[in-house]
């Protein structure tokens, strides 16, 4: 399949409803409403593509750049692709999930992480903490820098409040994932978050929630789940 036989696939697979739903949330157009089990269905077909998806990312559309990242090669993106990727993202669902995963999945997902963070624009700064999200949740614990991201924790525990609105997000998504994802860490994510209390943050017209990170690690505690691991960032 080529990228215009996809897209012109996509078009006939949205909806009205679902475009509307994606609208709320901040996506804007092009965009064709495509729920994201249809694009699933495609991507089984597809596997992974590495061209194939640098082509759909490239049409600018909602629904194809979120394709492109599940079908996204990881082991062939580069770190000039990436940097691309979110550079052309153009709503949090892009460069908070799609961008995230792909780099967190490539040999270059901590490097990059740790180069978007300190970024001044907002979106480029979410996307790194969104990064390192990812990251603690596919690596073992042997292939991270505990002492970096102990750290990082200690770093957002002191400025969380004082970054912008989706930075804030990604940050208190960052805890989360630390407490969940490394045993060894989650005494203190749950120190830091007990420290930074609620997080709040403008979520637009919808009715999402940011999750308390104390009360979410504490639930995980429980199942007894602390420190399983996922197989992929991308879902």
């Amino acid at each position: 399949m080529t990228a215009d036989e996809i897209v012109k696939q996509l078009k006939k697979l949205g909806t009205e409803s679902y475009k509307k739903t994606l609208r709320n949330h901040g996506i804007p157009e092009p965009c064709y409403g495509v729920k994201i089990e249809e694009l699933k269905r495609i991507q089984k077909k597809i596997k992974k593509d590495y061209q194939l998806a640098l082509e759909l990312y490239d049409t600018g559309i909602y629904d194809a750049m979120y394709l492109a990242g599940l079908i996204a090669d990881e082991a062939k993106m580069t770190k000039k692709d990436l940097r691309e990727w979110l550079k052309k993202a153009h709503c949090d669902m892009l460069s908070e999930y799609t961008v995230p995963w792909v780099a967190s999945e490539s040999k270059h997902g901590r490097d990059l992480a740790m180069e978007w963070i300190d970024s001044k624009k907002e979106d480029v700064a979410s996307a790194g903490w969104a990064t390192l999200s990812s990251l603690v949740s596919i690596k073992d614990d042997a292939d991270l820098e505990l002492s970096e991201l102990i750290r990082l924790l200690k770093d957002v525990g002191k400025t969380i409040h004082k970054q912008p609105n989706r930075v804030r997000y990604s940050m208190n998504g960052f805890i989360v994932a630390v407490g969940t994802y490394i045993r060894e860490l989650t005494a203190l994510a749950l120190e830091t978050a007990a420290k930074i209390g609620p997080v709040t943050v403008d979520m637009g017209n919808t009715a999402c929630k940011v999750p308390n990170a104390s009360e979410y690690i504490k639930k995980v505690q429980k199942r007894g789940a602390i420190g399983k691991k996922r197989k992929m960032a991308r879902c």
